[in-house]
């Protein structure tokens, strides 16, 4: 009897000493779980950033990832912005921050915070930079109050930083782990990645002088929204410009004041059109606005405004004082009133309008109706 009270006192300080084991075991296997499906997280993450060369779809779609994978409330990016300063802006780059109308969100490329940032595999708070940095105010992104600050990089260089917003606390606390830091860096890393592509993209679709997306592009989106059009019964507008006597200002200031035109009447077009609208340099002095979902009198509405902000603009080059206009043509796609289904007819029906509208004395917008759509598609045959 003695021995068998012995085993089994033995065999229960054997299954005493196993359970931790059992417990470590299992725990190790959540790990290793969780582990997976982060990486699953992170390949479906590659693959979403992927999915798009637009370069505002890809910034918001980094926004979002970065917001929900780390549980903060707003996140926003400050991207390299070669067109102009130089400088990293954050523009309309964030969601979710309230943002102070008296500062401008720009940091100079050559600002000391750039030196400190630029440090791969790392991310920073608050205190690290104002440690580093004691005497610099640098309220474009204290303001933000981030909970996180990350560097993209492409290669040596920066080319964005990612601000984290305030954390949201499920029980868990608001701190960052180590292993989530690592995750985000991981992000970071194919964030740096997706927007330079972004970004090279961007340069190769977009005309230099004027910012404004170049006529392949313009086509492209034009035929995406035509086929979504045609599929949801809604109509799409397209509007051609034509600036009038374009000839005369290259002629009597020179070709730099001919740009100064452009560019000046690039600026109007694109200040008096919609976000979800896109507007193009066609060619020469002759541009192109894409609205979607968007029928005759608000397509005519939109152009007759440009023509009076135009016209009504005092164009002023080295002292001259120019009086610039604009003729125009529109063309709806219509399921019942016109119901084509290329994207080249419609824009030929937009350009047959404004060239009535040059016949007709200029500085004037005219509607493509049924008399120039069967001239257009006479022409097309």
């Amino acid at each position: 009897m003695a021995t068998k009270t012995r085993k089994k006192e033995k065999q229960k300080d054997i299954l005493s000493q196993k359970a931790p084991q059992t417990e470590m075991a299992e725990t190790t296997n959540e790990e290793y779980e969780k582990r997976l499906y982060d990486l699953q997280q992170l390949l479906e993450i590659a693959r979403s950033l992927c999915s798009t060369m637009d370069y505002s779809r890809q910034i918001e779609s980094i926004l979002y990832v970065c917001m929900g994978q780390m549980r903060v409330l707003g996140a926003g990016i400050f991207v390299l912005d070669n067109w102009e300063t130089d400088n990293y802006i954050l523009g309309t780059n964030y969601i979710g921050m309230d943002l102070d109308s008296q500062i401008e969100y720009v940091i100079p490329r050559n600002h000391p915070v750039i030196g400190i940032l630029n440090e791969k595999e790392k991310a920073f708070v608050v205190d690290d930079i104002k440690k580093a940095l004691p005497n610099e105010s640098l309220e474009e992104i204290y303001s933000l109050k981030p909970s996180l600050i990350l560097p993209f990089f492409q290669g040596s260089r920066i080319n964005g930083i990612l601000i984290l917003a305030e954390r949201m606390d499920f029980g868990g606390g608001t701190a960052y782990t180590d292993y989530e830091i690592k995750q985000i860096l991981s992000i970071a890393s194919l964030a740096g990645i997706t927007i330079n592509n972004a970004t090279l993209f961007e340069r190769s679709s977009t005309d230099m002088m004027t910012h404004m997306k170049m006529k392949y592009y313009f086509f492209n989106v034009l035929g995406e929204k035509l086929e979504l059009a045609l599929s949801q019964n809604v109509p799409v507008a397209v509007i051609m410009f034509d600036i009038d006597h374009f000839k005369i200002f290259n002629d009597t200031y020179g070709h730099a004041c001919g740009d100064y035109v452009l560019i000046s009447v690039s600026k109007i077009i694109k200040a008096n059109v919609r976000q979800q609208d896109m507007a193009s340099r066609y060619g020469g002095e002759e541009f192109t606005v894409m609205l979607p979902n968007t029928l005759k009198e608000d397509a005519m509405a939109v152009a007759e405004r440009i023509r009076e902000i135009i016209e009504e603009t005092d164009f002023v080059y080295e002292g001259q004082h120019m009086h610039v206009t604009i003729s125009g043509g529109v063309s709806v796609y219509d399921k019942d009133l016109n119901p084509v289904r290329e994207t080249k007819e419609l824009v030929e029906q937009a350009d047959k309008a404004l060239y009535v509208s040059k016949n007709n004395g200029r500085n004037r917008i005219t509607f493509a109706d049924s008399e120039i759509i069967a001239s257009s598609q006479a022409d097309c045959a």
